[in-house]
């Protein structure tokens, strides 16, 4: 990870699903409540993103603000966005939700592909290796992706911490 001009270099994480109106913000906000309810803020900048541009500038789908809401996460600040190149330099980890996301995202890369993950790569315990896309589906499928996000959020984070928060406390004394 190289230094940029201010005196803490975050971790930067991209959370990538299709549209991203489900499944990346929901994965963004389990992530970033995750990151608050441990004071690690000031070592983070989450965003989402999808691979396809159907939903730029929307909200997250009213099924997932209300699910998400349920446990307690806020995602009405959500606004959908499509992943750009220049987003391969910038993010350290960008995190797909599936295989078809990966492929996509990868179809990008030149050489960063060294950042990309699967997110539930972080929740092997689960059984699942995507997180399935609710778009079609009923509730019980955006309580699961919730699950999955909650599980794989966890996996992540203590991975992040493994590979950079010591660095990162480093930097900040320095």
């Amino acid at each position: 990870m190289s230094s940029t001009s201010s005196p803490l270099s975050k971790v930067k994480i991209l959370f990538v699903c299709l549209g991203n109106i489900c499944r990346s913000p929901t994965a963004e906000g389990v992530f970033r409540n995750l990151v608050e309810s441990e004071g690690l803020s000031d070592y983070f900048e989450i965003d989402s993103a999808g691979t396809a541009g159907y939903h730029i500038g929307d909200k997250a789908d009213s099924r997932t603000l209300r699910h998400a809401a349920k446990r307690g996460y806020d995602l009405t600040a959500h606004r959908g966005k499509r992943i750009e190149a220049d987003d391969l330099d910038y993010y350290d980890y960008i995190i797909m939700m599936d295989k078809s996301n990966y492929a996509d995202v990868s179809a990008l890369c030149t050489t960063q592909w060294r950042k990309l993950k699967l997110f539930m790569e972080f929740a092997p315990e689960t059984g699942y290796t995507e997180v399935p896309d609710p778009y079609t589906e009923g509730p019980e499928t955006f309580e699961l992706v919730l699950d999955l996000c909650e599980a794989a959020a966890k996996g992540l984070l203590n991975y992040l911490k493994e590979k950079h928060l010591s660095h990162l406390q480093r930097e900040e004394k320095a």
